[in-house]
């Protein structure tokens, strides 16, 4: 008998590679989409480690590219299984500039990636979810979908608007059985390229543990119909609020 499938879109080194291990280690079959395999060496090797009866496939999509996120998707539910859970877990370039700068291709890549992307991973799964009247939707986000930014104004864009498409989506479908999150990282993560960033300033006491990041997410998939979140703020204790 197989598990429930759960996908994530966007498994890189650190989020995407914790929230396999933690699914896997739960008992879901994984189905990790990117734009090559390679990028999800860590996210496969940690979710069969976590699980040795687990199946991890890799699924080739680019998230600018909507048609092929569906591509990916409907390949996931005929090789697979239907889709259980659904993590949107890309994420576009975290571009300096001013708005005055900022080019139309530039703002059009960012939409694609979180905006576009996200809405055709949606459109994918959701039909069955709804049919099922079961299954969970996570979108991974930032407090840039709260606030505009001065000098980083298209991460904000994309993150506003992948907020709105996740409250949409929660305040239509939810009623369906259908569990919609945006999950919003206020903080930064503990991993290789924030520790290089971070220098000898480095203090693990200050940056997300992955780890426990996707532990949340794991917590909030468990919430009870009559009690559910449809935004979740995760930040280390440390953190100094910036809004």
């Amino acid at each position: 008998m197989s598990q429930p499938v759960c996908a994530i879109v966007g498994a890189g080194e650190g989020l995407g590679r914790a929230l396999a291990a933690k699914f896997a280690s739960q008992g879901f079959d994984i189905a990790l989409i990117s734009r090559s395999e390679a990028n999800c060496v860590a996210a496969i090797k940690d979710a069969t480690a976590a699980a040795a009866r687990t199946n991890v496939q890799f699924f080739s999509a680019d998230a600018t590219q909507p048609e092929t996120i569906e591509e990916a998707l409907a390949s996931i539910a005929e090789d697979m299984s239907e889709i259980d859970i659904l993590i949107y877990n890309a994420r576009g370039e975290f571009t300096a500039c001013e708005p005055l700068e900022m080019s139309y291709t530039a703002l059009e890549d960012i939409l694609r990636v979180e905006v576009i992307g996200a809405f055709a991973a949606a459109k994918s799964v959701l039909p069955a979810m709804i049919r099922r009247s079961r299954g969970s939707l996570f979108v991974s986000s930032a407090t840039a979908a709260f606030r505009g930014s001065r000098t980083h104004p298209l991460y904000a864009i994309g993150k506003f608007g992948l907020r709105a498409l996740s409250q949409s989506l929660a305040k239509a479908y939810a009623k369906d059985g259908v569990h919609i999150v945006h999950m919003r990282l206020d903080c930064d993560l503990d991993v290789p390229l924030m520790r290089d960033a971070y220098g000898d300033r480095y203090n693990p006491e200050k940056l997300a543990n992955p780890a426990d990041v996707a532990e949340a997410y794991w917590l909030t998939h468990l919430q009870p119909k009559s009690a559910w979140s449809n935004e979740v703020e995760l930040r280390p204790y440390t953190e100094l609020w910036t809004y």
